[in-house]
């Protein structure tokens, strides 16, 4: 008899501590939500989280999984949570790898091998590799985030895969954890190995047994299954495990079983030599129909892949951060609109070589019968790189249409034999087209891989319908095109459609094959195949539906939150790079439930339950838990806005943060801390008057405990306010008394409270590189800005406060010169939200110093100055500032440049200080950590002033820890800039 949920839970976590587990049990609403998606539309919660610690914790799960009862916990393993099709959702335990398990445990550079834990990242595996002059081939969309265990998980591949193939092509020795809790070591061996281990009792001797009987029973059925293409049959690869030398790999069933057979500890891989160099054509057609069909002649040139876009997908890539970059390259008119893109790459160590194969392929391309519009010849390797970057935020883009419907993952990586692409696209077309949806297309055209993500709005019950006819009418053509429903992400909850691929016949081997590795269906049941035919396989209208849940939204809820709902689970904010802005908590915890998606899917379920649909009691209790770890997760949230620009689908979790506060604290008092951090700008102007005695009341013995004891602050700055001159002031009658020739030649700064309070010395600096420029500068009265007041989701106040800076600049604007703001975070809020809150109209735009700057620069009216030499500046930008607005970077080069300087933008990510946030004590270790994982090294052994920081908060943070304070780069040129000819 079957024993309740809860008691089989209470049962395996005894058995877990029985076992000596070592790592983390989740068992909180929050860590469950956030497991209950990936990135395609269905949504199982699991019963608990576990994030191993080492290796041996994996065979302490399996074990612990068989009850005392006779029962088994299912386990399903979890890397980066990318899957699009329920790889790794479970209503069982969630075994997830890629908090701790993610290390290189063993390199050999001269062997060419590396030896990985499975929660590695490719990115972050390709990271360590670059300076040894390798890497592992196989290229995913995700690989930010994407694990090697996930990879192995579903065989991966990506671009590229026409020359090097598959995971599984790489794999030298697999670690795994059989179902009795056993280790095995899956590895190629000949005959006489082979013979040895099936003479064996242990259960590995039975897999061999039974996948040597399967592959050379059932040899011939097998080769006429099985396509001849480079997107082959996964999930049981049964054509590959009998090698051609008779050797025998069982690493090729394992690559691209999803998890359904056994628990993976650590994996070897092969290595390649980087290619030195890489060139890109970008062509451009009057039709997507006309951009496949030019791909098979193409192929001729021999390139490392043919990658190819949509329309669609192309309007939305313009909208998003990355276009910034490679805009240049599609600026050039066409004679008609571009419907159709192809990348076409070549990568090669002969630069000679790798030239004449990209001339061949503009030979054929000149003279194709199905001509471009254009193309354009890319060799600079930072563009190739943005240009690719381009391409793998297709899969968010698409989650980015206006309206409801999105696009959708469910039929998104069938794979065709690359002859047949074009007619088989032109009838999946005709099969959306007669159901009146829009979709994009891209992907590898090389091998006949295309992602369609159909337009659809899951929260209607109409269009949640159409995934079961779609689904199989696209089966049906892609095997009459003899090819795959899956070509690249696996099967999932897709295990249903196995029999219509591999047959009846082979269909029941592969149970046979499930049935030895794991009889008791313990990892990741009901996927692919059962170990008894008896038992269920899911099916796609049999598992539940994110969108079905999303319907318990009411309307003002949805509205408010509605990025939240359209977070598609992508998993950028899960980005391994500490030196990429997005996502600062979850970099510092390695918490999903502390980023945005964790924090996009708690708040989803927030607005459902406080919907107030349900009306039952335990909706109020069920509302309360997730309301409290919901709070719990924002309060982490830096409010950088980083995932509002770098998400592909933009989730701006700070803006949704603040609305989710001002209702939060509708029903509760607020506390004292966010009463004075809400109007400590009403106090600035007094401390300002008399610094002296406002820093002798925040650090004195007995006022500095008091804050922290009463209000929970830490170092805060010290006074150090900017004194501006009286003809600085900004006034009508003194306007008025200016020449006409001085009035053109003015700007007027809009400075911020903070910085004009905190850090006087950048608006003063600011003024005299004005003025060593030949502008007359005034200045602007000093506002509050209202800041803290919108993290904080103080909302009725924050609009006061809108509507106050709206009028200030609508009267600085009537003067007619330039409005110019000195922080990026202040000056943001002008075109951000004051605007959402207190909209003026035909407002005159507030510029960022830097961006007046190069528009002077650019009107010629700032002069030249040759290169002097001397030592390169670093500028570490804000990052709100470089995701919101990238240009700024290239601006600040440019501007020093133009003044005989050099600059550059090294990469970094969050310094951790973020306005109040690091000042909380609560939040001070977090502050610290990130900023060691990142602005640390900057700023360590560096000439003094050399390294400059925009940010008021990164200044602040950097002589907190470092007690240096970086200047701004308006403190350095106004130095550089003395005697300058105006």
């Amino acid at each position: 008899m079957s024993i309740p949920a809860g008691g089989r839970l209470w049962a395996f976590r005894e058995a877990l501590a029985s076992e000596g587990y070592r790592g983390e049990f989740a068992g909180d609403r929050a860590a469950r939500l956030v497991a209950s998606t990936d990135n395609s539309i269905y949504q199982v919660e699991p019963l608990a989280v576990l994030y191993p610690r080492e290796p041996e914790d994996l065979n302490r799960i399996v074990r612990a999984a068989h009850l005392p009862s006779g029962e088994v916990m299912p386990l399903c393993a979890r890397g980066g949570g990318t899957g699009t099709n329920g790889q790794s959702l479970t209503r069982g335990i969630s075994v997830d790898v890629s908090r701790h398990m993610n290390a290189v445990l063993a390199f050999d550079p001269e062997g060419r091998e590396v030896v990985v834990q499975p929660g590695m990242v490719l990115d972050q595996l390709n990271a360590f590799l670059a300076p040894h002059g390798l890497f592992f081939p196989p290229n995913v969309s995700t690989a930010t985030r994407a694990t090697i265990g996930g990879m192995v998980g579903t065989d991966a591949s990506g671009k590229g895969s026409r020359i090097y193939g598959k995971t599984s092509a790489y794999i030298e020795a697999l670690d795994i954890v059989l179902s009795d809790g056993s280790d095995w070591r899956v590895r190629r061996m000949g005959q006489a190995d082979l013979q040895g281990v099936m003479a064996g009792r242990e259960l590995a001797a039975a897999i061999h047994r039974e996948t040597h009987r399967v592959v050379t029973e059932q040899a011939d059925l097998i080769a006429a299954t099985f396509p001849d293409m480079n997107r082959g049959l996964t999930g049981y690869n049964l054509k590959h495990v009998l090698r051609e030398n008779g050797d025998f790999d069982l690493a090729f069933l394992l690559a691209g079983s999803e998890g359904t057979l056994a628990l993976t500890k650590a994996i070897t891989l092969r290595l390649l030599p980087l290619p030195r160099h890489r060139g890109l054509i970008v062509a451009r057609y009057d039709s997507f129909d006309t951009a496949l069909r030019s791909v098979a002649p193409l192929l001729a040139a021999e390139p490392a892949a043919i990658e190819i876009l949509d329309d669609k997908v192309l309007a939305l890539a313009e909208q998003d951060i990355v276009w910034s970059g490679i805009q240049s390259v599609f600026e050039r008119p066409t004679s008609e609109p571009v419907r159709g893109l192809t990348f076409i790459e070549f990568v090669g160590d002969d630069r000679a070589t790798l030239q004449d194969a990209m001339a061949g392929a503009t030979l054929l391309l000149e003279t194709a019968e199905h001509r471009a519009l254009d193309w354009i010849t890319v060799t600079d390797p930072a563009l190739i790189k943005q240009l690719w970057t381009l391409r793998e935020k297709a899969v968010g883009l698409m989650g980015r249409l206006a309206g409801p419907r999105q696009g959708t993952a469910f039929v998104e990586d069938t794979a065709v034999p690359p002859e047949s692409l074009a007619d088989y696209v032109a009838e999946f077309r005709a099969l959306l087209d007669r159901r009146g949806l829009a979709y994009g297309m891209y992907g590898h055209a090389d091998v006949g891989c295309l992602h369609v993500r159909p337009a659809l709005d899951m929260r209607d019950p109409h269009d949640a319908a159409l995934i079961r006819p779609i689904t199989d009418e696209v089966a049906a053509l892609t095997r009459r095109y003899g090819g795959l429903l899956w070509g690249e992400h696996g099967r999932g909850f897709r295990g249903e459609y196995s029999p219509l691929f591999f047959g009846p016949e082979l269909y029941r081997e592969l149970c046979r094959l499930k049935a030895v590795f794991d009889p008791l269906n313990l990892f990741n049941p009901g996927k692919l195949a059962v170990p008894d035919e008896r038992l269920p396989i899911d099916r796609i209208d049999g598992v539940p539906l994110r969108g079905a849940l999303d319907r318990g939204i009411d309307a003002r809820h949805a509205e408010q939150f509605d990025r939240a709902i359209a977070c598609n689970g992508n998993g950028a904010c899960f980005n391994w790079n500490d030196f990429d802005a997005m996502c600062p908590s979850y970099k510092a915890t390695r918490d999903r439930v502390q980023s945005p998606k964790g924090r996009a899917t708690l708040l989803r379920t927030w607005a459902r339950l406080a919907s107030g649909n349900s009306g039952e009691a335990v909706a109020s209790a069920e509302l309360a838990e997730v309301e409290a770890e919901l709070k719990a997760s924002l309060d982490t949230c830096l409010s950088c806005k980083a995932c509002a620009s770098q998400c592909p689908v933009k989730v701006d979790i700070p803006t949704m943060k603040s609305r989710f506060l001002s209702s939060y604290y509708e029903r509760r008092r607020r506390p004292l801390r966010d009463r004075l951090i809400g109007n400590i700008e009403t106090l600035l102007p007094i401390a300002r008057l008399w610094p002296a005695l406002a820093n002798w009341l925040t650090h004195g013995p007995a006022t500095g405990n008091m804050l922290r004891r009463q209000f929970g602050l830490v170092d805060l700055p010290v006074f150090r306010p900017a004194r501006f001159d009286r003809r600085h002031r900004l006034d009508a009658a003194g306007w008025a008394d200016l020449p006409e020739a001085t009035r053109e030649r003015s700007v007027i700064l809009l400075p911020d409270s903070f910085t004009v309070s905190f850090d006087g010395a950048v608006p003063g600096a600011a003024v005299r590189l004005l003025e060593n420029l030949g502008y007359r500068v005034f200045v602007a009265p000093i506002r509050p800005n209202g800041k803290a007041r919108h993290v904080l989701g103080m909302l009725d106040a924050f609009r006061r406060t809108s509507r106050k800076a709206q009028d200030l600049r609508a009267w600085a604007g009537s003067f007619g010169a330039p409005l110019v703001s000195l922080d990026a975070a202040s000056g943001l809020l002008f075109a951000q939200e004051y605007e959402e809150f207190a909209p003026l109209a035909g407002s005159p735009p507030v510029l960022g110093i830097e961006e007046f700057l190069v528009r002077e620069i650019e009107a010629g009216r700032i002069a030249p100055k040759a290169a002097g030499g001397g030592a390169a500046f670093e500028i570490l930008l804000h990052c709100t500032e470089k995701t919101a607005r990238p240009v700024t970077a290239d601006y600040w080069a440019r501007i020093f440049r133009h003044l005989g300087l050099s600059a550059s933008m090294p990469p970094s990510g969050c310094c951790g200080m973020a306005g109040m946030f690091g000042h909380e004590a609560e939040h001070a270790a977090m502050s610290r950590q990130l900023f060691d994982m990142s602005w640390r090294q900057h700023l360590t052994g560096k000439p003094e002033g050399r390294v400059l920081a925009t940010g008021f908060s990164c200044r602040c943070q950097s002589e907190r820890i470092l007690k240096a304070r970086p200047p701004h780069p308006v403190e350095a040129l106004a130095v550089l800039t003395e005697g300058f000819p105006a």
